[in-house]
């Protein structure tokens, strides 16, 4: 082979993960490149895909501003005194407004690739074996992320009127919402809504790894129980009790659906081991 046929591949080398021994056993540089790879993959992908999103930019404004129009509505219903008027303040606002809007769209859309890069860097390189985990992992982590999100999108209205019914009727007032801040909370609901959702995931993946047993799960239940409601709270950008609630409850069933499926497996691999 020549050095003008080598060198092309030699360029492009960097793009490439390193292969680990059979045992899935690599040193920290190989880690690294590993990393390096998986992040610039995942980086690509939302790239291209926050393009796409910007050529329907006007469509995702008018679906991302769906929740605003409902509160408005439940406002006229039970507090018909309140008035709200949709606003734009400053001059570059409605050029991050598009950005932040095409970029979280672009999160959304390639959830599939860069959770399963994620998924990709942590387990099969610890064993070759939980490779087969790796579509399993996939196939329940990306609708659990699009689940967070829908339900982020759908609760939303219901916390912005009970925020805004908090307006005082003493005196006539219009609250002028910022478009910029409005979808911006918006966004910020899905994204965590969606991250909140992939709780579950992580945690069985860990069980499936050896790294937590259900037994642990078990003693440490209420204490997580106790942080999920924490992070509900403290998570949702908006401060009614009804987002958080609505974040925090599902996080719980899922974790308990968790502790489920990680005892029925180690019941398995205990039957498995005693057989062997």
């Amino acid at each position: 082979m020549t050095a003008a046929a080598v060198k092309p591949k030699q360029r492009l080398s960097w793009l490439r993960p390193p292969k680990s021994d059979p045992d899935g056993m690599m040193s920290l540089a190989d880690h690294l490149r590993e990393l390096r790879y998986r992040v610039i993959v995942a980086v690509f992908a939302l790239v291209v895909l926050s393009i796409v999103a910007a050529f329907f930019y006007d469509q995702l404004y008018l679906v991302l501003m769906h929740p605003y129009l409902q509160a408005a509505e439940m406002l006229k219903a039970s507090h018909p005194e309140i008035t709200t008027t949709p606003v734009i303040s400053g001059v570059t606002a409605p050029f991050t407004l598009a950005l932040e809007v095409s970029i979280v769209a672009g999160l959304v859309l390639s959830s599939p690739i860069w959770i399963y890069q994620l998924w990709a860097y942590i387990a099969p390189a610890l064993l070759t074996k939980e490779k087969k985990y790796a579509l399993a992992f996939l196939g329940a982590a990306v609708p659990l992320f699009l689940l967070g999100v829908l339900i982020g999108y759908y609760i939303l209205p219901q916390g912005i009127s009970v925020l805004i019914a908090f307006t005082p009727d003493t005196v006539p007032v219009t609250n002028l919402l910022d478009i910029k801040d409005f979808l911006k909370l918006t966004l910020q609901m899905m994204v965590i809504f969606g991250l909140g959702f992939l709780m579950p995931v992580v945690v069985v993946g860990a069980n499936m790894m050896g790294v937590l047993t259900a037994e642990q799960l078990k003693k440490a239940r209420t204490y997580v129980i106790f942080g999920l409601f924490v992070f509900g709270a403290a998570a949702t950008p908006s401060t009614d009790p009804f987002s958080m609630l609505a974040l925090a409850l599902p996080m719980v069933a899922l974790y308990l659906i968790a502790e489920v499926i990680c005892r029925v497996h180690d019941r398995r691999k205990a039957r498995a081991e005693a057989v062997a």
